[in-house]
């Protein structure tokens, strides 16, 4: 049921190969959300690969870890905690952990419903609110 207040242990947390996602914000979960808000957790020397929002501006704040960024098919710039990167609708990105520990990440979009490309990937797995996602080395 949308709400106004999340608790995040009440969602749904998605898993990929690289990492997971918490959405905290988004239009399946919160009332009239005209924007959306990720918990990204990208495992050591996993990341996203180049792709584009073409309908949403993203913020990615740096909470923790470092890595490279890429925007707009640029070279990438090295991100650690208190960074924020602005990537404009459409343009090209890719986030890449270079450290040894987990690069924690809100993203941010602008409007809200680019998150839902995400469950059309295909390692793209929904472990249910409550349970513990299982991460693998390899």
């Amino acid at each position: 049921m949308p709400s106004k207040f999340v608790d995040p242990s009440s969602l749904p947390t998605m898993t990929f190969d690289w990492g997971v996602i918490k959405p905290l914000v988004a239009t399946d979960n919160t009332e009239d959300a005209e924007v959306s808000m990720m918990h990204v957790i990208l495992l050591p020397g996993k990341g996203h690969e180049r792709h584009n929002h073409p309908e949403s501006d993203e913020i990615l704040y740096i909470l923790a870890g470092e890595g490279d960024q890429m925007v707009d098919d640029g070279e990438p710039k090295r991100i650690r905690p208190g960074d924020t990167v602005f990537i404009p609708k459409g343009a090209f990105h890719s986030t890449l952990n270079t450290g040894y520990e987990p690069m924690v990440i809100l993203a941010i979009y602008a409007p809200a419903g680019a998150e839902e490309v995400l469950k059309t990937l295909p390692d793209y797995q929904e472990v249910p609110a409550g349970e513990a996602p299982v991460l693998n080395r390899g």
